[in-house]
């Protein structure tokens, strides 16, 4: 039963985790006391408990948590019969709370920007699913304001941040032996080993249009616009962000962002740039994968630099589309009349770096080898390739991505293999996997109960009367 209880736990946490507003993570603040006090011993504070169900080291749970918990996997789809218990969720915010706060204990440190453009990404992908309005999207998060609305997310993104950073420390230096694995395996009862889904290796070609140079040099001659704007006649650069920018996530902040020269951020172009420039100083015209860009450096502080940045992408014109299009049209050709391999023609014109040397071959971003299991399989490529046989090349098709506006795309299936029980020889990779994510969920499981006997925890009403599977209650 082994196998099928950790599994089950794996998973479990795995869909908690998915919902990035599950909860509220409010730091423990002084305050006006509204009805039972409770006394912090470890910390000699006092602190209000009115709606607060539990007190983890500097972390609070209110009872709204779990409500709002409640309501974002009704939203996202969970059926009743998936639904966990009041007692389990409850449970599960005692835990992401106990890893926060020893993330800071730790020093573990997360960056706000990043997490501030998390949160515009996940606030403007919210509005969109509620048809662009903010008065539903206030209402649904039971918010007065956006600003307290974003302000919530931050604070919930960043304890997460700082959770699944603890939790990866706590499992980092976990490695499993041949001998293990094979132990782990065999311990399995036959009738419980697991069954492998259908896999699939896929390979693609992606023909990007080529942005002419004269594309290039009418966003560079506008940039240097921009820049004389600013020196020269004393322009607001914040002002010509937002009304030119082509980057939306930091259009509404002005174009800033806070770099540190102690922690890698953003392209390695960028940085450089950016490290070069006095305070008060607009760069020149530089190129980056995402386009052009000139860069204004606001302020110094220490390792830290506040810098606002303009970028501007050339257009993709028509003529330059229409050549891609008839380039990839050829490709497809020649591969389904046999004057070329697909692997071959990847090598040969495919204009996707990480690709292209193995012949095509995607990598799952989730196991890191070639191999998709179907029923995992991203959704968008999953609808690509369903209706594809074995090496069969499908139509082009037409995509994007964050760097280019357009670009076209031939898929095919290399190699199949159907949905089977475990077998120890063939499915060596996978069986590890599991071996270490059954040492990684022991580890865990052993510092919670270590922590949780060394970090100030209070319990308030009927949670106490809960069946915890960690010793949240302390009972000897």
């Amino acid at each position: 039963m082994k196998f099928t209880i950790n599994l089950k736990l794996s998973l479990g946490l795995m869909v908690l985790f998915s919902y990035a507003f599950a909860s509220a993570q409010e730091v423990i603040e002084e305050g006006v006391v509204e009805k039972e006090i409770v006394k912090d011993t470890s910390a000699q504070k006092r602190i209000k408990v009115d709606g607060v169900v539990a007190v983890v080291g500097d972390y609070i749970v209110l009872d709204s948590d779990l409500d709002k918990q409640f309501a974002q996997l009704e939203a996202s789809g969970v059926s009743k019969s998936d639904m966990p218990t009041r007692c389990q969720l409850f449970g599960k915010l005692l835990e992401d709370k106990l890893y926060a706060h020893h993330a800071v204990q730790d020093s573990i440190v997360v960056n706000d920007l990043e997490i501030r453009s998390q949160v515009d990404q996940q606030f403007d992908y919210i509005l969109e699913q509620m048809d662009g309005s903010l008065p539903r999207m206030l209402k649904f998060y039971n918010k007065d304001t956006e600003e307290s609305l974003r302000e919530e997310m931050f604070e919930i993104n960043k304890s997460q941040q700082l959770a699944g950073r603890m939790k990866e420390k706590i499992v980092a230096d976990i490695e499993v032996t041949p001998e293990e694995v094979r132990q782990y395996f065999n311990d399995i009862p036959k009738d419980e080993r697991p069954f492998f889904g259908t896999e699939l290796k896929v390979a693609q070609i992606v023909v990007i249009p080529k942005i002419s140079e004269a594309e290039k040099q009418k966003v560079i001659d506008k940039l240097k616009e921009f820049k004389e704007d600013v020196v020269e006649r004393g322009a607001s650069f914040t002002s010509k962000v937002v009304l030119y920018s082509d980057d939306v996530a930091s259009r509404r902040t002005g174009g800033l962002y806070t770099l540190n020269r102690k922690r890698p951020q953003m392209v390695k172009e960028f940085r450089d740039v950016a490290f070069s420039l006095q305070e008060g100083e607009v760069s020149d015209p530089f190129e980056t994968d995402f386009g052009f860009h000139i860069i204004y450096l606001e302020k110094i502080r220490g390792q830290e630099y506040d810098v606002r940045h303009i970028l501007m992408r050339p257009e993709v014109t028509p003529a330059a589309i229409k050549e891609a299009k008839e380039k990839i049209d050829l490709i497809r050709k020649r591969i389904v009349d046999g004057e070329i391999s697909f692997a071959q023609a990847a090598r040969e014109f495919s204009d996707e770096e990480e690709t292209r040397n193995d012949g095509g071959q995607l990598i799952n971003p989730r196991t890191q080898d070639y191999s998709f299991e179907l029923t995992k399989m991203d959704p968008e490529l999953y609808t690509q390739i369903e209706s594809l046989k074995d090496n069969e090349v499908s139509l082009v098709l037409q995509d994007e991505d964050r760097i280019n506006p357009i670009k076209f795309k031939l898929l095919t299936v290399t190699d199949r293999v159907d949905g089977h029980e475990a077998d120890f020889a063939k499915d060596y990779l996978k069986i590890k996997n599991l071996t270490e994510q059954d040492k990684q969920f022991k580890a865990i499981e052993k510092w919670v109960n270590e922590k949780v006997m060394d970090t100030y925890i209070n319990i308030n009403g009927e949670y106490r009367n809960c069946e915890f599977e960690s010793n949240w209650l302390k009972k000897e």
